[in-house]
């Protein structure tokens, strides 16, 4: 089932530019996702009604339209997130909302970093050109970036198997990579966000090193590495898997977390690190610049 709705606003202006994927601004042109078990948002209110609807902004187009034109005429460019909830679902096929906006987009010529699941993206590769040749990015980021498109592809894990159980409706983790090798092969800065990586089933050294190396051979210019979030009633739903297909790791699992909703600073440092040292070895950027 699919809702058609209103909303009062769709560009998201940030605090402060995001240090992992340099977006000052976002864009989530539906409300609902893949449904994979681990998403984060699933700790929150938006995140209960994940599995029972998804939502179009019908009127983010206009909306769109409006706001960026204030942003431009102001001078306020700055890397645009589109999405931090999957703005490639298969509805896209049907509603082109994605499309739609990143036609505003490259009209008032400002950048954008696409993360996804999808092979969907490759639909968009024209319109995704003409921003990465016309954007006007931020004036600290010019000689760094050089470019106005970022595409990154979400990861948990290699594993087929690993995947159909935690990555709920998303393409196969081979499908993800052979998408990014075909953006890459178009020009394109491309990436993995390994993220999250899933503590005792894919954060291993081995498991790790697997992720960057074949990273490397798909085209990525870099490897994002980050831990897993749980809370509220996503916390219980992961649990719940975990005690269907490995039982044996729950009581691992409730000592890493705890009452927390993140593992301890040791093992995010101790993450951080190796990730840093696998992507030396490889010559993979473990950041985006």
């Amino acid at each position: 089932m699919v809702d058609e709705i209103q909303v009062k606003s769709i560009l998201n202006k940030h605090k402060k530019r995001d240090d992992w994927f340099l977006d000052d601004y976002s864009i989530n042109p539906y409300q609902g996702c893949f449904n994979c078990v681990y998403c984060y948002t699933r700790g929150s209110n938006y995140g209960t009604h994940l599995t029972k609807t998804l939502s179009v902004k019908v009127n983010a187009p206009a909306l769109l339209e409006k706001q960026l034109s204030r942003r431009a005429k102001k001078g306020e460019y700055g890397i645009i997130c589109i999405a931090s909830q999957e703005a490639y679902l298969p509805i896209e096929k049907e509603f082109k909302m994605t499309r739609k906006l990143l036609e505003i987009i490259s009209k008032y010529r400002f950048p954008v970093h696409i993360g996804t699941k999808s092979t969907l993206v490759l639909r968009d590769l024209d319109i995704l050109k003409e921003i990465d040749k016309n954007a006007i990015l931020p004036e600290d980021l010019n000689q760094k970036l050089k470019r106005g498109v970022i595409i990154s592809f979400s990861l948990s894990t290699l594993d087929e198997k690993l995947a159909k159980i935690f990555e709920l409706g998303a393409p196969t983790p081979k499908e993800r990579l052979e998408t990014m090798r075909k953006c890459n092969e178009e020009g394109f800065l491309v990436g993995v966000n390994f993220i999250p990586v899933l503590p005792f089933l894919s954060d291993s050294d081995e498991r790790l090193e697997e992720m960057v190396k074949t990273a490397r051979g798909y085209g990525a210019n870099f490897v994002l590495i980050g831990g897993l979030t749980l809370f509220g009633e996503g916390k219980k739903l992961y649990y719940k898997i975990l005690e269907r297909y490995f039982p044996e790791l729950v009581p691992k699992y409730k000592s890493l977390f705890r009452i927390f909703p993140m593992p301890p600073k040791e093992y995010q440092k101790e993450l951080e690190e190796r990730s840093i040292r696998l992507c030396g070895k490889y010559e993979m950027k473990h950041r985006i610049i």
